[in-house]
């Protein structure tokens, strides 16, 4: 069943994650900038388009996760002693979209990892395409990074709804 140390954990595994994900996000906008800017080849700058875009959304979504967690934590916390309630009608609610969330996500990531896999194969070997080449490797290892993390931390989040399920039930 539910108690207050399973919020806790909840709360405290989603920042330390999401403070790796920003972290890595950084480290990939700043390859993308050395790329484009100092290595200056076309496998180079291709890899620099997904590493900054990809890397400009883990770096907003981990800072985001980051910044939230702690409120939510202490939110939840109070609640399940003070109004019980909010984790059947607002927290329930919040982490089944949030799970949906990580279907809809790991659906693009999975595409995203195709796409950079066939521009791989496509452009590996004609001459002058080593752009593609590079933008598609790039693609594959930042979407298959995205969907790692985000099946570690949907796993997670499986978990904690079924806690909190559980806690509504006896609740009700």
């Amino acid at each position: 069943m539910l108690n207050k140390t399973d919020i806790e954990k909840y709360f405290i595994a989603e920042k330390q994650e999401s403070l790796v994900f920003l972290v890595i996000g950084i480290a990939a906008i700043t390859l993308a900038l050395i790329f484009y800017f100092i290595a200056k080849t076309h496998v180079f700058r291709g890899a620099a388009i997904p590493l900054l875009v990809l890397g400009l959304v883990q770096s907003v979504a981990g800072y985001a996760v980051y910044i939230k967690s702690d409120d939510q934590r202490i939110n939840q916390v109070y609640a399940y002693d003070m109004n019980p309630d909010q984790l059947k009608t607002v927290e329930l609610t919040r982490m089944r979209k949030v799970q949906t969330n990580f279907l809809i996500y790991r659906g693009i990531e999975v595409g995203l990892i195709l796409v950079g896999f066939i521009l791989f194969i496509l452009f590996r070997n004609p001459e002058g395409k080593n752009f593609w080449m590079g933008l598609g490797i790039t693609l594959t290892l930042m979407a298959a990074e995205l969907f790692i993390a985000d099946f570690i931390a949907a796993k997670r989040a499986s978990k904690y709804t079924e806690q909190l399920e559980e806690f509504n039930k006896l609740k009700a």
